[in-house]
């Protein structure tokens, strides 16, 4: 308790002890705004490459959605370079739906699912993206020791986790058919 007014009570002292902080909280915050143009510039490729309509369109649905949060990501690096602190006054950024509801592809992906190479590497890159997200913000969220700055990374988490859910979901739905319609059995 003395030391802890010691600190409030030097500016200096408190100053350093905030940088040091909020250096460790603007390093994940680059690396979450990296991780989101990654995800951005991967979905948008996808739909560029796709030949499926349904498919092409939530693709650029996702690439859509992660350049709102890499936004909302800079939004909050730029008020701790500021202020020093989060502005939680800026709502949390989501596309029109936060999770990918639904078949990804249409059912006529499924008639040419031999020819689907590009589609299902695509589900499963995207699913590692999202993966590498969700551990990423659930490792900042459990590292924190700061109430509202856990709340926000556990935030994030949830974005990327319905991201995740429904590639998982839809790999799951075609992998049978995938794997049949090329002879491959798995290990």
């Amino acid at each position: 308790m003395l030391m802890l007014g010691i600190i409030n009570s030097n500016p200096f002292l408190r100053s350093i002890i905030m940088t040091t902080a909020n250096e460790k909280i603007l390093t994940a915050l680059r690396t979450a705004m990296e991780a989101e143009m990654t995800g951005h510039h991967f979905y948008k490729n996808a739909a560029a490459t796709t030949e499926d309509v349904q498919g092409k369109a939530t693709f650029e649905r996702l690439a859509e959605e992660e350049l709102l949060h890499f936004n909302y990501l800079k939004k909050q690096y730029g008020s701790i370079l500021d202020t020093g602190d989060f502005n939680f006054s800026i709502p949390l950024a989501a596309g029109p739906n936060a999770e990918v509801s639904g078949p990804i592809f249409s059912s006529q992906l499924k008639a040419r699912i031999k020819q689907s190479h590009f589609e299902v590497s695509a589900l499963s890159v995207g699913m590692q993206l999202e993966l590498n997200a969700v551990n990423f913000y659930r490792q900042c969220a459990e590292e924190s020791d700061n109430p509202e700055v856990k709340a926000f990374f556990n935030h994030l988490v949830k974005w990327e986790q319905g991201h995740y859910d429904g590639f998982a979901q839809e790999l799951e739905s075609l992998k049978e058919d995938y794997w049949q319609a090329n002879n491959f059995v798995p290990m």
